[in-house]
């Protein structure tokens, strides 16, 4: 057994000061320390995937970060895992507990998980050890580590056993209080009752966004392709998985680079499949976090089936989740008053109706997805 000192400072001068996760009783000293800790970060996501894109966005603005999970949660990672972290390769390091153990007595719910969660990782080309239960097994460890990362640029994983880590007392809250933060609500109508296209909405977002003063990050399928279609440029982000994970990404992204605007494009289908993280850009992300849902209730690259978006109110849900301001309507102006905002409380979120639909012979982006990566991180002078 170890204390969370130990490896939290070791990881510390490996530059791991920032910590994502979902809490699991094994990891408690560790999020403890983290949170107690005014010179690290701990942001709670909604769930395993999102904490793992949240990571990756941090990691690709050029600050190393930790994600933490149970065991029985990895299963929520696995889309981001397979397609954001290896396919962009973007490292990240990964602690996950072992839960179900064999010979650990514990809960049904862990059995299987607690017998498959190494062959997982190998499955997903994840590279992994147990996590190092004594003090001077923490710095080979953690050098292991960071030489797989980065020679591959790829995450790694320690497997945590129950009592690796002696308690640690939580001190403080981590969580920011939004009490006194009232939301900006406007409804933007469309006098001629015609929706625009994507294409139109996403000219919208091209002319507003300055190469070398904002990241641009569309989610998968037809807004990534479309966004390449009408302008490739190297402050764009394509995303070709990990769908919904888009919001999460640009949440690490933005929190580590202040000077930045960051942009997330999202569709309905995608903010549905991870609406959880709308509470944790409401806590988390300040006003340089720009989200805009492109609304034509359907998943439209698939075939357009329709999602149960036209029940859903995007704008107040993200009002109360603690969005600074919160626009809605059909009138792309609103994709124009986002940007000209002047509010410095929170995160500003814009619910555009579009319709369905796509431009003929709409191509793919013709860079590869690591190229994607390696081109924005040098234009806003980042690094692993």
């Amino acid at each position: 057994m170890i204390q969370a000192e130990s490896f939290i400072e070791s990881a510390r001068q490996h530059g791991f000061q920032h910590y994502t996760g979902v809490p699991c009783s094994f990891l408690t000293p560790f999020i403890n320390y983290a949170i107690n800790d005014e010179s690290l970060s701990y942001i709670s996501s909604s769930n395993e995937g999102d904490a793992l894109a949240t990571a990756a966005g941090l990691a690709i603005a050029g600050l190393p970060a930790v994600v933490m999970m149970q065991n029985s949660g990895l299963g929520n990672a696995i889309s981001p895992l397979t397609s954001l972290a290896y396919v962009f390769r973007i490292p990240v390091l990964i602690i996950t507990t072992h839960r179900g153990a064999s010979g650990l007595k514990d809960e049904p719910q862990h059995e299987l998980m607690g017998q498959i969660t190494g062959e997982l990782f190998d499955t997903m080309q994840t590279p992994w050890e147990y996590f190092p239960d004594e003090h001077d097994k923490v710095e080979a460890a953690l050098q292991r580590a960071q030489e797989y990362m980065k020679k591959e640029r790829r995450p790694y994983a320690f497997i945590m056993k129950k009592g690796a880590v002696a308690a640690h007392e939580l001190k403080k809250n981590s969580i920011p209080s939004l009490k006194t933060r009232i939301p900006e609500k406007h409804h933007f109508v469309n006098d001629d009752d015609i929706l625009v296209t994507r294409q139109t909405a996403l000219a919208q977002i091209i002319k507003n966004t300055r190469v070398d003063k904002s990241v641009v990050i569309a989610t998968t399928g037809f807004t990534g392709r479309e966004l390449f279609a009408a302008k490739d440029r190297d402050n764009h982000f394509y995303m070709v998985g990990s769908m919904g994970c888009a919001s999460s990404l640009g949440l690490g992204i933005a929190l580590a680079r202040p000077d930045l605007t960051i942009v997330v494009i999202d569709g309905d289908g995608a903010a549905l499949m991870r609406m959880g993280n709308l509470a944790t850009l409401g806590s988390y992300a300040n006003s340089n976090l720009i989200h805009i849902l492109l609304d034509n209730e359907a998943h439209d690259s698939t075939g357009a089936q329709a999602t149960v978006a036209s029940n859903v109110n995007f704008a107040d849900i993200a009002a109360a989740c603690g969005y600074g301001l919160s626009y809605s309507g059909e009138n792309p102006e609103l994709i124009d008053a986002l940007f000209a905002s002047t509010s410095r409380s929170g995160p500003r979120f814009g619910h555009l109706k579009i319709r369905s639909g796509t431009i003929d012979k709409l191509p793919r982006p013709n860079v590869s997805p690591n190229e994607v990566l390696q081109r924005l991180m040098r234009n806003i002078n980042s690094a692993f």
